[in-house]
């Protein structure tokens, strides 16, 4: 039986204010670290969401 492609990722604001949304990516296809513009409930701002390692 095959393994999952997908893996479960941590996006952290760049703003500092610790919020943060989980995201799932294929890194065989997208190798690089995901960025995405979504909104910061802390700061109530569209703010930069940066890949981070899911412990």
């Amino acid at each position: 039986m095959a393994k999952a492609v997908k893996v479960k990722v941590k996006l952290e604001s760049s703003a500092g204010t610790g919020t943060f949304y989980l995201a799932e990516k294929n890194p065989r296809t997208h190798p690089e670290k995901l960025v995405m513009k979504k909104y910061d409930k802390k700061s109530k701002k569209h703010e930069e969401f940066v890949e981070k390692k899911l412990k």
